[in-house]
This record gives C-alpha cells, sequence and structure tokens, in this order.
C-alpha cells in the first residue's frame, strides 16, 4: 500500500455534544469461529465476500480517521484472525504507529487463533489485546461458544503472554450461568497478570433465548463482589468505557462496562466501523453512514473525509438501551458481531 495516503496530523473530529472522537473500532469480518448465544444466532447469515471492503480499502479508511484524529484504533468482529491475510492490514496499520499518528493499535479475539497470530500482533505494533472469555469451565465454555474449545483459547493465552502481549480478561456477566463464577475468574486473571472487565449484556439483535433470563445488573454483581472482596475505585483509563476498580486481596484491576444500569455515554470518544464500511456513531442507534460510496467514487480522499464530518456532526448524545420483560425486542436489529461491541 503506497505513502500517498498517509494521514495529515493536527486535526480533530468533534461531535455536536463537544466529544473529541479519537477512538476508532474497526470490525474487520461478521464472521466468527464461534456462535456465542448472547450474541448470535446459531445459523447466522453472514455477509456475503463481495460487499466486504478489500484490506488495502480498510487501510486506507483508517488511514483517513487517524489523519482526522483518531489515536486509538481497535480491531474487531466477529473474530478478526479469521479475516484471511488479516495480517497484512495490522502491519500496515501499524506503520502509524512508527510515524507517532496513532498512539495505540489493539485487538478483542475470542482466543482461538492467537497461538497462529500472537508472534506477528506483537511484531506489527500491538502491545495489549482484549481476551473475550466468559467462564473457565470447559462444558460451560461449549454451552456458552455453542462450537468452542476452551484448551485452545487457555493455549492462544499463553502464546500470546509469551510473544509478550499483555492481555486483559473480558467477560459477559450473564445470571445463572456464570455470576457464580466471576470471583473465580478474577483470582484467575489477576493470578496470571491479567486484568479484567465484566461487562452487561446488551439488546442488540435476535437471539434463540431472552436476554432478561440472562441479565445481571452489574450493580448487584459488585454488590456480591464486595463480601469477598476489597473493592477500591481507581482513576484508571484505557481510552474505553469500563470504570475500574482495585481488588486488594489480588492486586489486580477490574473494569465494569455498565451499558444498561449506568451509561458512559457522556464521556463517548468512539465511533465503530463495519467491514462493508459502514459508520456506527452509536452502538445503540441504527444511524449510520455509508463510507464505501465515497472512498470508492475517488482515488483522492477528500470525499469520504466529507462524508466523515458528516456523520460525525449527527452523532447522537447516547444510547436508549432497555431490558425488562415488557421490551422483550432487541434495541438494534443488528447484531454485536456486526459492530464488534
Amino acid at each position: 500500500m503506497s505513502d500517498e495516503i498517509a494521514p495529515l496530523t493536527g486535526q480533530t473530529m468533534t461531535d455536536p455534544f463537544g466529544r473529541d472522537i479519537t477512538y476508532l473500532r474497526v470490525s474487520v469480518t461478521d464472521r466468527c469461529d464461534f456462535r456465542c448465544t448472547y450474541c448470535m444466532s446459531e445459523h447466522m447469515t453472514f455477509l456475503p465476500k463481495k460487499d466486504l471492503l478489500t484490506l488495502e480499502e480498510l487501510d486506507r479508511l483508517c488511514t483517513v480517521f487517524i489523519g482526522k484524529g483518531v489515536k486509538k484504533l481497535r480491531l474487531t468482529g466477529g473474530e478478526p484472525l479469521v479475516r484471511k491475510n488479516i495480517m497484512h492490514l495490522v502491519e500496515e496499520i501499524g506503520r502509524h504507529l512508527k510515524t507517532g499518528a496513532l498512539e495505540e493499535l489493539t485487538l478483542t479475539t475470542n482466543g482461538s487463533q492467537l497461538t497462529r497470530h500472537a508472534s506477528d500482533l506483537y511484531r506489527h505494533g500491538v502491545r495489549r489485546i482484549n481476551v473475550s472469555m466468559d467462564t473457565l469451565d470447559p462444558a460451560k465454555f461449549r454451552e456458552i461458544t455453542r462450537w468452542g474449545d476452551l484448551s485452545r483459547v487457555l493455549d492462544g493465552i499463553k502464546a500470546a503472554q509469551d510473544a509478550g502481549l499483555k492481555i486483559k480478561i473480558n467477560a459477559v456477566a450473564l445470571k445463572n450461568f456464570n455470576d457464580t463464577e466471576i470471583p473465580d475468574m478474577i483470582r484467575w486473571a489477576h493470578g496470571q497478570g491479567m486484568d479484567m472487565t465484566v461487562i452487561e449484556t446488551m439488546p442488540m439483535g435476535e437471539i434463540e433465548e431472552d436476554r432478561t433470563d440472562r441479565y445481571l445488573p452489574l450493580s448487584m454483581l459488585r454488590a456480591d463482589l464486595s463480601r469477598q472482596f476489597t473493592l477500591e475505585d481507581i482513576p484508571y483509563k484505557t481510552g474505553g468505557p469500563a470504570r475500574y476498580v482495585k481488588i486488594k486481596e489480588t492486586g489486580g484491576r477490574l473494569g465494569f462496562i455498565t451499558p444498561m444500569t449506568h451509561n458512559f455515554c457522556e464521556s463517548c470518544n468512539r465511533v465503530r466501523l463495519t467491514c462493508t464500511g459502514t459508520l456506527y456513531m452509536c452502538l445503540g442507534q441504527n444511524d449510520a453512514a455509508d463510507l464505501r460510496t465515497p472512498l470508492r467514487a475517488s482515488e483522492g480522499n477528500e470525499l469520504v473525509s466529507a462524508a466523515i464530518d458528516e456523520a460525525i456532526g449527527r452523532k447522537p448524545k447516547g444510547h436508549d438501551f432497555v431490558i425488562d420483560r415488557r421490551t422483550k425486542r432487541p434495541a438494534v436489529t443488528r447484531h454485536m458481531s456486526v459492530t464488534g461491541g
């Protein structure tokens, strides 16, 4: 990929509520090798490959965003590491780390492909990754992912640590599934030198189960954890929405992501780009902008840059997630795998 699309520097994107947009999440594929029950249907219909942006187009769009003030970029999916030749994209985006235009390149993964890719991720400038894992019980892991193999993920985590990557474990808190296991997961993660974040399930996409059966407010979880741990609120931030505590007994950090009980919209610095070139300004709203058309309409970047500016100009103040017995339908119809959380 050529250097003629090297980013300009010194620009910023500011939304109507005065929030600077410095964090871009890029879903490089909607495909995944798991079928987590709270995330997608077992029999998903995925996008035809002809609808996807090429890796070169994804790099070009990312470069435009970096030139407009994005400092942190996270690759997501689906499962980003199942995208063919994904390391080529990681290497290309990594060139902006070397110039200082980009401060951090990271990704969220289910861990299944880390034994293959961990060393290359580190070589291309990735230093920190999130691994999504909801249980340490192999049978329950198979149940929640439908297809997953816990031992493969654990091997991937070890490979990533051996490669020098810092890891944070992300766990969706699910009532009557892993709620009683979370304290042991915290002890395990912290014992392995990893931070951990717990996340409330979100009403995105039609799935086979009723989310009200699984929804666990993190305020309740925190109260339960406080009975066996000493939790100290700390100002630690990674650029995302988690609020962190330090656990005295383990010495590790635990994050809480609470889109339902206490949304984090007032400080939202994020937008999300899908693998088809659709830009979502809010995870919990359906409004979106088509960037693929202006991207392909010109060899220059003026058209797509203007489309980004127009989209940022209508970023909403926040989302309207609701989960209760009266609200059975998802807040948005697209599955989490489309925008990568």
